[in-house]
């Protein structure tokens, strides 16, 4: 006997996938910061509200036990793939950009460290975080790295040591570089930008990782924890700002001996205000091009010292790291002499170059940081997630901060080049004085 197909129950199905779709759809089409926002005010009326329904804090738990498990992962194909896609075909300007971007990340993770002394933050971590320390000196913290440094990648990557994966991956990048195919060069690329899509999928979840967070935090430390973020973040943007006005400009200085500022003025107004709202450096690198066509520097130069710099050219992240890490190690109770701290500065320039470019990238990176001075890996995932629930402005700036400066430093390479060569700057450039004296309108 032929029994009819049910048809009710597959259209049923059609209609629920519909419903899903169409809900996916709309949360999609809100901007991520929008979403965090909405995540932390549900939090905070959730832990105001109903305290004891601590089931609502597992959000967090899962969203950064997420970040927790790809992380390391993240880290090794970032930099062994910038490292292994690198190019050698470019004369001294590169190489000037290329120190720039460097140096410029160091000074940033030395005046975090010195504005962390001078302004010292402690967070509100859960109770899973506290651990007994012992103070970390320099010797203490040179044995953390050595050790770390010679253990096994794979054994790396499970246990989440930073040091050791960002050793191993520039070890096996130059290897790469050096001796494999195109095409092999290309799946690591490809993989790098499969784990990176991976980590944009687990952070477009992030609003309901903060509420989880957020309501952890409230029910445990009442409204105070948010005094504790706003104190953080004015010191996160502050030292990002004293960067942007005062060191990088005296650097630029250095090598033009003219002013900086109209240079300044014109890349975080054209680069920094479009990466202060996509709040990614790789998304803002057409952006980036179209300004230094403006500023009439040469295509063969920043079509390649462009792209590079949205990966190593990375201030706003170097703070970033740098003060969550000493933050972090203030509220464990570790002592930091200023020797260890140096030592943190350069470690940290050195990671800060393989962030990811997706948002809170650099925040990925702060286990590798405070894997110096013995912080467990789950004490570090816990200050990450801190970072993303003062992202919303955080992000925004360290973004503004990381791609306004890649084309500070390519012009800045650019035009010393120009004077060396006696060749006239762009009209902004000059002084009212130097303008009436060349006729420039």
């Amino acid at each position: 006997m032929h029994i009819p197909r049910e048809r009710n129950g597959y259209k049923t199905m059609d209609k629920v996938t519909k419903m899903f779709k169409g809900i996916a759809a709309k949360y999609n089409g809100v901007a991520l910061i929008l979403r965090i926002v909405i995540g932390m005010i549900i939090g905070t009326i959730l832990a105001l509200t109903v305290p004891g329904a601590v089931w609502i804090g597992e959000f967090g738990t899962l969203f950064v036990s997420a970040l927790k498990a790809i992380a390391p992962i993240l880290v090794f194909v970032l930099v062994a793939s910038a490292l292994a896609q690198g190019s050698s075909k470019l004369d001294r300007r590169f190489g000037l950009v290329l120190w720039l971007y460097l140096f410029t990340t160091f000074m940033s993770a030395v005046v975090a460290v010195f504005s962390s002394r001078l302004f010292p933050q402690t967070l509100a971590l859960g109770k899973a975080a506290k651990s007994d320390v012992v103070p970390q000196g320099l010797s203490e913290v040179a044995q953390n790295m050595l050790t770390a440094i010679v253990t096994n990648p794979i054994q790396s990557m499970i246990d989440g040591n930073y040091i050791g994966i960002l050793l191993w991956a520039c070890l096996f990048g130059l290897a790469m570089k050096g001796i494999a195919s195109e095409s092999s060069k290309t799946f690591m690329a490809n993989v790098a930008d499969s784990v990176s899509q991976l980590i944009r999928w687990i952070i477009n979840l992030a609003p309901f990782g903060i509420m989880g967070l957020i309501f952890t935090n409230v029910s445990e430390n009442g409204l105070s924890t948010f005094a504790k973020y706003g104190s953080l973040l004015l010191l996160l943007v502050g030292t990002m700002l004293f960067m942007v006005l005062v060191v990088a400009p005296a650097i630029m200085f250095a090598y033009l001996h003219r002013n900086p500022y109209p240079l300044v003025y014109r890349c975080y107004k054209e680069s920094g205000l479009t990466a202060f709202f996509t709040r990614s450096s790789a998304a803002n690198i057409p952006v980036n091009m179209q300004l230094c066509e403006k500023l009439g520097l040469d295509k063969d130069m920043y079509s390649v010292s462009i792209p590079l710099g949205a990966t190593i050219n990375m201030n706003g992240a170097a703070i970033t790291i740098t003060i969550m890490s000493m933050a972090a190690a203030n509220t464990m109770g570790i002592q930091i002499s200023l020797p260890a701290a140096i030592v943190l500065s350069v470690v940290t320039a050195l990671g800060a170059c393989g962030a990811s470019g997706v948002a809170g990238g650099s925040l990925l990176l702060i286990p590798m940081a405070c894997s110096l001075f013995g912080l467990s890996n789950d004490v570090a995932m816990q200050v990450v997630g801190v970072g993303f629930i003062i992202g919303v402005i955080q992000d925004s700036v360290e973004t503004c901060v990381n791609s306004a400066s890649d084309v500070e430093f390519a012009a800045t390479a650019e035009y010393r080049s120009w004077i060396k060569q006696g060749r006239r700057l762009p009209d902004f450039m000059y002084s009212r004085k130097e303008r009436k004296e060349l006729g420039i309108a």
